[in-house]
């Protein structure tokens, strides 16, 4: 009898509770660290307790990483149930998890840790890519080797309202949110190789930016796999979420539309007004 296969990830994938249910996902959560107190990210805390605290103190919070001996435990109870587990992570250029959890692993031969490269829904794609996998019957060890195809093919992207929290974060300069600010920019950032970059700089409004971003983002639908698409926000206004909603339902391509909120950590990076939509293409990005 094969092995079940046990698919988890740390709670930077922000894929919504509906999704975790449906496939059985196991998270495990960073920790989020506000004024003195620490939370378990979107356990006991969210990205609208955030957004207050910063507008009450202008601090924004820290996150740590998921320690060895967290993942230690949580392997060990894999191990006992006899199962094989593959666990996604945060990009590991962006934090320590991957590290952490590689190093847990390698007394546990049925973990296969995957650096996804990404984060946020970005790497949501590839838990749920592997989650069809385990449908269809393959064994822990392929569906790893399957998913190094698949992790270059992640497109991955946002565009920013404001520069504020990223500058507070040490993510841009000064003069890059003045400059901004000036001309009225909206970046695009894109995640390319586990690495976030600017890619095309809108000038608007908000609201009137973000339809153009998707516009962009979904031009060459043939080049893109339609299995799936997330829309993932940071809390934006409530109409537009349904106007680029409806945009993505009106092409009638994809086969499964998820709209998720964006979670404590990328909210945490970017803040409100934040929005992407995120899928795989049929090749790997350049």
């Amino acid at each position: 009898m094969n092995k079940k296969i046990i698919i988890a990830s740390d709670s930077t994938t922000d894929l919504s509770p509906e999704i975790i249910e449906r496939y059985g996902i196991k998270i495990l959560p960073l920790t989020v660290s506000l004024g003195d107190k620490l939370y378990r990210d979107s356990i006991d805390i969210n990205p609208d307790m955030i957004y207050d605290h910063y507008n009450k103190t202008g601090e924004l919070p820290k996150t740590t990483a998921v320690n060895i001996g967290e993942y230690s435990d949580f392997f060990n109870e894999i191990e006992k149930s006899g199962n094989d587990l593959i666990l996604f992570s945060l990009s590991s250029t962006m934090s320590s998890t991957y590290n952490n959890a590689c190093i847990a692993a390698e007394d546990f031969p049925n973990v296969y840790v995957v650096d996804t490269k990404n984060l946020s829904t970005g790497g949501g794609l590839l838990v749920l890519a592997a989650c069809d996998m385990v449908e269809k019957g393959l064994d822990a060890k392929t569906i790893y080797e399957k998913l190094n195809d698949i992790i270059p093919c992640v497109d991955a992207s946002f565009v920013i309202d404001n520069l504020e929290y990223l500058h507070k974060g040490g993510r841009c300069s000064a003069l890059s949110v003045l400059g901004a600010n000036l001309l009225k920019l909206k970046p695009c950032i894109e995640v390319k190789n586990g690495v976030m970059g600017v890619g095309k700089k809108y000038r608007g409004k908000f609201t009137c930016v973000s339809p153009e971003y998707v516009k962009d983002r979904l031009a060459n639908i043939d080049e893109i796999d339609t299995k799936r698409i997330f829309f993932t926000h940071a809390g934006c206004d409530e109409n537009l979420i349904k106007q680029i909603t409806q945009m993505i339902l009106d092409m009638n391509v994809f086969e499964e539309v998820f709209i998720t909120r964006a979670g404590c950590t990328i909210s945490s990076h970017c803040g409100r007004d934040t929005l992407g939509v995120l899928f795989i293409r049929k090749s790997p990005i350049a």
